[in-house]
């Protein structure tokens, strides 16, 4: 498993990492799986994708509904088949909740259907945020009390599911993290803070430059999708509808990816099992893994 913040050089290393041991890669990236979406998500490109077999990347449509609870299944499925071929595997991303959805695995949490979600998505543009979070208050209290109630993502997906099952999201949330058949090597990769904003901000520049504008444009009328609720699109929408100008939005992409990279490492600091490199340093790396594999 490899893991860092946006802009730290992932795509490089799990390259490096894939010839080594002659294996596939397997995306942990849950903006990445979007077809349309290939420069404001980053994607690796036709030429890279040429390189090595890629799994989960491009294959959905912008409008459809993905979970980490569908992410981890599938997941599963595919490491089952392919350890019969390969002897190492390599999973990659920088999201978060699909990593420890493979690593951990999460609770068993009902699928929400669609007239479900539509309804909560219909009461959250017509009454607001608040008005949801006072609803799930009354509906979970236990869950209100711990939730990001600022965060509509998480207040809607709570409602999602008090309104579908009839009782409370919190219900389901046991937290439990299960055992894997395989042995799991954690990578992580970082950089001083300066080195990391810096390629940032040169990622967006370049972004900008390959046409991140025009991409977003033909993805204007999906914009209310969970998909494109993302760092990036989130800010050329604005510009789209006349609220920001270009040079603003541009600094506020690059902002909001700085403050998004930091929740990424607080995140992942928390998990003591993963080892610490900088992209660089390749060699160690390879070493650390042939050492690690068992």
């Amino acid at each position: 498993m490899l893991i860092g913040p946006t802009a730290v050089g992932k795509t490089d290393t799990s390259f490096a990492i894939a010839e080594h041991f002659g294996c596939p890669i397997i995306s942990a990236d849950s903006r990445q799986m979007y077809s349309g979406m290939e420069i404001g998500t980053a994607a690796p490109t036709p030429t890279e994708l040429s390189r090595h077999k890629h799994y989960f990347v491009g294959q959905l449509r912008p409008g459809d509904y993905y979970s980490a609870a569908r992410y981890e299944q599938e997941v599963l499925a595919l490491l089952a088949n392919e350890f019969k071929e390969h002897s190492t595997l390599l999973l990659t991303g920088g999201s978060m909740m699909y990593i420890d959805a493979v690593c951990k695995g999460i609770d068993d949490i009902p699928t929400v259907d669609e007239e479900t979600r539509q309804m909560v998505k219909n009461r959250y543009e017509e009454k607001g945020l608040e008005y949801l979070s006072n609803e799930l208050r009354l509906l979970d209290p236990e869950y209100y009390r711990q939730a990001d109630i600022k965060n509509p993502k998480r207040v809607m997906h709570a409602l999602e599911i008090c309104y579908m099952t009839g009782k409370p999201y919190s219900s389901f949330r046991i937290g439990k993290n299960r055992t894997r058949p395989f042995n799991i090597i954690k990578i992580g990769l970082k950089r001083e803070r300066d080195e990391l904003y810096k390629r940032i901000n040169k990622r967006v520049d370049t972004m900008i430059e390959n046409g991140l504008i025009e991409e977003a444009k033909k993805l204007y009328h999906l914009r209310n999708h969970n998909s494109l609720n993302t760092v990036g699109y989130k800010e050329i929408f604005k510009v789209l509808d006349g609220e920001w100008e270009l040079p603003f939005a541009i600094e506020k992409i690059k902002q909001n990816t700085r403050i998004y990279s930091r929740k990424q490492m607080t995140w992942y600091r928390r998990d003591e099992e993963v080892t610490w490199f900088h992209p660089d340093d390749i060699d160690n790396i390879l070493s650390f893994i042939d050492r690690s594999i068992v």
